[in-house]
Parts: structure tokens; sequence; C-alpha cells
């Protein structure tokens, strides 16, 4: 029959089930995670991957009051949220994503009916029929308008016209036999034993539980026109006060995003994580870049990265900025060349690890952690030369700078100062960064020892280009002035043998203030130049190490 055929559909329906894998943000530490989401039933449930079925689901959603929203700028999220949980899902492109929302629609739209099994009237013979709803010619129907919806009455007309089908073959028989006997063909002359005058006044139980029927789904769709200009009146008066209500929802909706940290929370004064919490969510993206340190070494194909063409004038004496160059650069090489009793008070010892030292000096700008740092190393087998090389040429700047996301030399002033743009990866919570500096590498002469090799700096410092503006959209413009100055000591081997890398060393200081503009708290921020700095001046000296061991010395 019609109503077992949908009821199996329905049934079908919800033992459907939908799978695949999708990106879900897990928690600030550990960030976006591929999992396993399972659609089954009107619930939403993830599993750790699809092998893991078996151990049992990692958390559940019920879709009856689930609300789905694409997300704003990133095409391939959507997120599912009932009342303060929200799961927040991603999909590998964007027609995948479409598919699960439709699915979730559909899915959440469906949750509102009971399944065809329940709704569904069970179909039984006249008689059956009639006893269980209780109708007689005396009596009517005792059915109860407005107990049942009106999908449930069009279910009962259809089961009564199947009623209606078997008793009018019932009386088509009786009136065809009649005929027969009438036959002078028909010698038995006998008429079939049937009830007529019960078949007629079930005939017309049945029509009058149809009628009736009939005038309950006027009533329902009456009601339910009553109920939708009710519901349009509602809607013009939410409408008027659209102000207050999304108001309330951007409140209600904070307040959830502060129990519960999604992907879009972003630094800011006005940050909810403890700073331990942000300290360890720094950590996590500084040690996932250094797992990708692997793909960098692809880079190394030698391949130099696009310069801008020199200007008209090579010489770096001509250019706007060589004031400015020639300023900073002595400056910052005096104060480098200075002992750390020499640099005024306040100085610490933060790190320490054999021949290197760090100091630092707390101090703030407009709230903003700048502490100025210190650092003094003893590397052998390397020349002051070497070090300054690779710390100055673009060419191998991303062998060994982790974060850089991408860099470029918008401006060659001259062989030995270019001007950098670099853009940094993103650590959540922190926005991207940015810096626009130039850099100029000089030989210098050596103090100390008149006959020895040179001393060699880099010095980096922040500039300006209006073609190049700081704080566009949510990238935050770093400022730095950075100051390496490498001294190259020669040991001679006392036979009189030829000077190899066993018989030199190089003494680096390492001087910069960063401000790193937006906001961070400032214990965050210390607590991550402590454990930084110390690894980015033994990771660059270890890969000069690497980089000029079968080479010929550089002086």
């Amino acid at each position: 029959m019609a109503d077992e055929h949908s009821s199996d559909e329905s049934d079908l329906e919800n033992q459907a089930e939908f799978g695949a894998v999708l990106s879900k943000w897990t928690n600030y530490i550990h960030g976006w995670q591929d999992r396993f989401i399972v659609l089954k039933n009107g619930t939403l449930s993830y599993y750790k991957s699809e092998h893991e079925r078996g151990y049992g689901c990692r958390g559940a959603l019920s879709l009856a009051k689930a609300v789905i929203k694409p997300h704003e700028f990133d095409e391939c999220r959507f997120d599912v949220a009932v009342n303060d949980c929200v799961w927040y899902l991603r999909a590998d492109n964007v027609d995948i994503k479409q598919r699960w929302i439709e699915a979730l629609e559909s899915c959440k739209v469906e949750s509102g009916y009971g399944t065809g099994s329940e709704t569904s009237l069970k179909r039984h013979d006249s008689s059956a029929s009639l006893q269980s709803h209780n109708y007689s010619t005396a009596s009517g129907s005792s059915f109860k308008r407005g107990s049942r919806t009106l999908r449930e009455k069009l279910a009962e007309i259809e089961t009564y016209k199947d009623i209606l089908t078997q008793q009018i073959d019932t009386l088509q028989k009786y009136f065809d036999s009649c005929v027969q006997t009438e036959s002078p063909n028909n010698k038995d002359n006998k008429l079939p034993i049937v009830d007529f005058k019960g078949e007629a006044i079930t005939f017309k139980t049945t029509t009058a539980a149809v009628i009736d029927t009939l005038a309950h789904c006027a009533d329902l769709v009456s009601q339910r026109e009553e109920s939708w200009r009710k519901r349009l009146e509602r809607e013009k008066e939410r409408r008027r006060h659209t102000e207050i209500l999304t108001q309330k929802y951007f409140e209600q909706l904070q307040k959830s995003r502060n129990m519960h940290p999604g992907p879009d929370m972003e630094e800011g004064p006005h940050s909810v994580l403890a700073d331990d919490e942000f300290y360890d969510a720094v950590e996590s993206g500084l040690d996932k870049m250094e797992e990708e340190q692997e793909l960098r070494e692809k880079l190394k194909s030698g391949q130099m990265i696009p310069v801008t063409p020199s200007p008209t004038s090579s010489s770096a004496v001509q250019h706007r900025l060589w004031p400015e160059i020639e300023r900073v650069v002595k400056q910052q090489v005096t104060m480098a060349k200075m002992g750390i009793g020499e640099c005024g008070t306040g100085w610490q010892l933060f790190a320490e690890d054999g021949e290197m030292k760090m100091y630092r000096r707390e101090e703030e700008v407009n709230g903003m952690v700048v502490d100025p740092l210190k650092a003094v190393h003893v590397v052998k087998g390397i020349t002051g030369h070497e070090v300054c090389h690779y710390f100055f040429s673009p060419k191998y700047r991303y062998d060994w700078e982790t974060t850089l996301e991408h860099m470029n030399v918008v401006e060659t002033i001259s062989d030995d100062t270019l001007i950098f743009l670099q853009m940094h990866k993103r650590i959540w919570p922190f926005n991207q960064r940015d810096v626009l500096f130039w850099s100029h590498m000089r030989k210098l002469p050596n103090d100390q020892d008149r006959d020895g090799p040179d001393m060699w700096t880099v010095v980096n410092n922040s500039t300006e280009l209006p073609e190049y503006p700081e704080n566009v959209g949510k990238i935050v413009r770093i400022f730095l002035n950075v100051c390496l100055l490498c001294q190259t000591r020669v040991h001679p081997p006392k036979d009189g043998a030829p000077i190899t890398r066993d018989n030199v060393s190089c003494k680096i200081t390492y001087c910069s203030v960063v401000n790193p503009g937006g906001w961070a708290p400032a214990s965050v921020l210390r607590a991550l130049y402590k454990r930084e700095y110390p690894k980015f001046l033994k990771r660059f000296t270890g890969y000069v190490i690497n980089q000029t061991k079968d080479k010929p010395l550089m002086f």
C-alpha cells in the first residue's frame, strides 16, 4: 500500500549515513585536526578517524535545534552550534562544504516530524478499521479535532479510501450476482450470502468519517493560515527591534567565544586567554614551523630571489636614505662594541650556553615590550665575513629564517644595501606580521689587532615606503633595529702550516630592539624572547658552519 511504501522509504532515510573526513578546530594548542564526521538519525558525531569508530564517538550534537552557519570569509568552513557548544568545521573545497550544509539542513527539517512508521495509519479491513476508530451510526466520530496533524489526517483519508474501495467492490459483486441470478442461463438461481444492510451501514459510516476528516483538514489549514498571519506580525515586530536584538546576539556570541575560544579569536588587550595559555598557543605554533624546516630545504636549489632592478646610480652614497644609513650604522656598531657594563644599567643575563651569553633590559613603549637584547657568541671554524654574508644575502634567508612566509627585495640601493619586505607566518592567536627594513653590510677595520682580519657588520633598520604602507587590514607592522657585528680570530699553527678552519673562530655580537606592534601580554613576549633568541642564534650559526665546512675560508 501507499502508506506502507512511504513508511519504508522514511525508515531507509533514517538509516542512511553521511560520513567523511573534515577538519575540526580542536583547541588553541592543536588548532585544526582531521576528524571523521558522521551524520545519522538526526545526530552529528565525530571520531578521531574512521578506523576508530569501534571505540565510540568523541562527541555528538543533536541537530533538532542546531544552527548551521557558513563562515563569512572562509569559503570552505561552516559552524554547527547548539546553545554554547560550537563545532568549527572545514571541508577540502566549496562543493563538499555545500553538500554537508544541505545534508545538515535537510536532516534538521526532517527532525521536526516523526518517522513514517510513527505517523502512518495502520491498514485494517473494514470492520477492524471502524472498530479501531469507534465509529457507529449512533455515536458518529469520537475523534477530537486538533489532536493530530494535517499530515496524519491525510494518511487517514488514504486509509478510508481503501476501505471504501473494498466496500464498493463487495457491493458491486453482490449486484453482479443479482443480474446473473435473473439470467436464463443460471440454473442454480442462488445469490451469494452478503450482509447487505451491514455493508450499507459500514459504507455510510466510512463516508461520514471521510467528510469529518476533510472538515478537520479545512480547520487545520485555517489554523495554519492564522498561525502564519500571527507569525508575520511577530516578524514585523522583531524587525522594529533589530538593532537591540543584534546587539544582544553579538554580546551572547562574544560570551560564548569567551567560554570556548575558537579559531577566530585574535590578539588584543581584551583577550580572554590567560598568559600561560597565550604562550602555550604561540609556542605550539613555533614548534610546528620548526618541523616544517624540512620543506624549506627544497629552496636550496640556488635560485636567486627576484630582485628589483637597481637605480640608475648604483652608489649607495647618492641614495636618499644614505645619511640615515651612515648615522644608524655608526651608532649601532659603537653600541655593539661596548661591554655590558658600558651600555648602561638594567642588563640581565637570561641565557647562557657554552660560549654564548644573552643579556636583555626590560623596556616598554606605549605598553608594548621592546626589550633591547645583546648576545655574545664565539663560534669555531667560520669567519666574520662568512657569517655576515649568509645573514645579509637574500639567497639564503629562507633556509634559516623559520617564521618567514614570503620575502621580497623591493629595492636594490647597491650591492651591499637592500630594502626588504618580509611577511611572517601567522602564529595564532597573534595577528600576522610584516616588516619593511633596509639592510646594509660593511667591512670595518679591526680595532684590537691592526694586522688581523677586518671586522664585518650587517645592520637592519625599519624604514617607510609610500607604496608599502603599514598595518594594512589585519597585518601588523614590526619595527626593528638589528646589528650583527662579527670579528674573525686567527690562531696560526705553530709549525707554519697553512691556516685551516681549525685555526679560526668568530666572535659574534648580536644586538636588537624589536617592537612587535599590535598587542600581546608582556609576560608572553618575554618568555618567547627567552626561548627563541638562543635557538635562533644557534640555528643560524649552525647553518653557516654547514654551508662553509667544505669551502675555502672567506676573510
